[in-house]
């Protein structure tokens, strides 16, 4: 495959670092030790806040009440279409039962996890959408208790109003006014609510994604995940000044964001690495800084000399976010492999799908994307088998069984299938060595 580089990133991102893991090894040691005083200590001394820990009713309707109608407008809206997609995934699922042969029926449950906790950034931005990403769906997946957890400021007087109303909005049952570290540990261990949870999930900083590192096995988790990562693969047709916006409006979430281009067509990624400081330098302070530097340090504008060349570029990245903006589409969408979710087109973007359109946004980085898909309404339930047989099915299964039982070495597997011939066959006699032998 021939490839060349009009601009190529000088780092790395990684998903933790050293300096990370000692820190939250630290933390989630003493919080596990010391209890909820720990994390209020936390809470206090990382983030400022001294107020309540568990999120009341009276602030929730204060929250509601200052509000414009327009942004709860907003927020019911994103919350009905991220709850329509997550509901159609729902009922893609099946629960079944068959038989494989006469008298054995096998089959399959759907049962979600009982606690979920939810993580929503706080920070630089209120993340609204998020927090109806992970509780919304969770409260579709049929989650029975849905705790969600976002750092509190002084500052602000607690969490962002547009967060507590989206979490109140998408069905949390209790909010924890707490981020970072401490708020996975307090979810893990069910502190404030006495609801440990069984999975957490949420995007976060690279101490939140490396807490959830470490007590992933512990509790379930959606993805370790680092900073959000996007793709834009366009051919002659494409406007460069949509694809630098593209790429500007998602280096925006942080210094340490790559935004790539992949093109078959050179005179668009030169034009698009003309664009790109004059789009930046319009945006706010704050999101110019972080853009600056995620497109300095991050950024890549990759020319193929085919699409299939530009095809295979974005699956060996295997993008958090993949956005398409050439002919032919469908080829497109039948070929492409490895993404955390797929924008097709011109006419949607990354931002569509970040704040509203429906399909999840808390999606997989670091090359995750080539073995898992984002959050979705199965992250929160299990799917479980069962079987039962009559004895006239149990007289093969059980001979099958421990002949293999034998054949790996296993006699006290072996010797549960010859109890149970011995009882219901007692007449017969039976094949039960493998008739291997090294």
């Amino acid at each position: 495959m021939t490839i060349r580089y009009l601009k190529k990133a000088t780092k790395t991102a990684v998903s933790t670092d050293d300096e990370v893991r000692p820190v939250v090894a630290e933390m989630l040691a003493r919080i596990e030790a010391d209890g909820e005083g720990a994390t209020r200590d936390y809470a206090r001394q990382l983030d400022g806040w001294e107020g309540d820990i568990l999120v009341s009713q009276d602030t929730l309707t204060e929250a509601e009440r200052r509000l414009p109608e327009t942004v709860k407008d907003d927020i019911r809206y994103a919350h009905a279409r991220v709850r329509d997609f997550a509901e159609r995934q729902r009922d893609s699922q099946q629960e079944f039962e068959t038989t494989l042969v006469d008298g054995l029926v096998v089959g399959q449950r759907l049962i979600p996890v009982t606690t979920a906790g939810c993580y929503v950034p706080g920070g630089r931005y209120a993340h609204a959408a998020s927090a109806i990403m992970s509780c919304c769906t969770a409260r579709v997946a049929g989650v029975e208790n849905v705790i969600a957890t976002s750092p509190a400021s002084k500052e602000r007087g607690g969490i962002h109003p547009a967060i507590l109303f989206a979490m109140q909005v998408s069905g949390a049952d209790r909010i924890l006014a707490l981020g970072g570290v401490q708020a996975i540990a307090a979810l893990t261990l069910g502190h404030f609510t006495g609801h440990p949870a069984d999975i957490v999930v949420g995007p976060g900083n690279r101490f939140v994604a490396e807490a959830k590192r470490v007590l992933f096995g512990r509790i379930g988790i959606d993805v370790i995940a680092g900073p959000t990562e996007s793709m834009v693969a366009a051919d002659k047709t494409a406007d460069p000044a949509i694809v630098a916006a593209d790429l500007a409006g998602q280096a925006e979430h942080g210094p340490d964001s790559p935004v790539w281009l992949v093109t078959t067509d050179a005179g668009l990624g030169e034009r698009v690495l003309e664009l790109m400081p004059e789009i930046i330098a319009d945006l706010p302070p704050v999101s110019r800084a972080a853009a600056e530097a995620a497109w300095r340090d991050y950024g890549e504008i990759i020319l193929t000399d085919t699409r299939e060349e530009a095809c295979q570029v974005c699956d060996d990245y295997a993008p958090e976010h993949l956005q398409v903006q050439a002919e032919d589409l469908d080829w497109w969408l039948r070929h492409l492999r490895n993404y955390g979710s797929l924008f097709l087109g011109e006419e949607t973007t990354v931002a569509f799908g970040d704040k509203c359109s429906g399909p999840n946004h808390i999606l997989p980085t670091r090359g995750a994307g080539r073995y898992s898909g984002g959050l979705n309404v199965q992250k929160f339930v299990k799917v479980l088998t069962y079987q039962r047989m009559t004895r006239a099915a149990a007289r093969d299964v059980a001979q099958v069984a421990s002949r293999i039982s034998r054949l790996e070495g296993m006699e006290g597997h072996a010797m549960t299938g010859d109890v149970r011939l011995a009882k219901y066959f007692p007449e017969e006699r039976f094949q039960l060595e493998s008739g291997f032998n090294e």
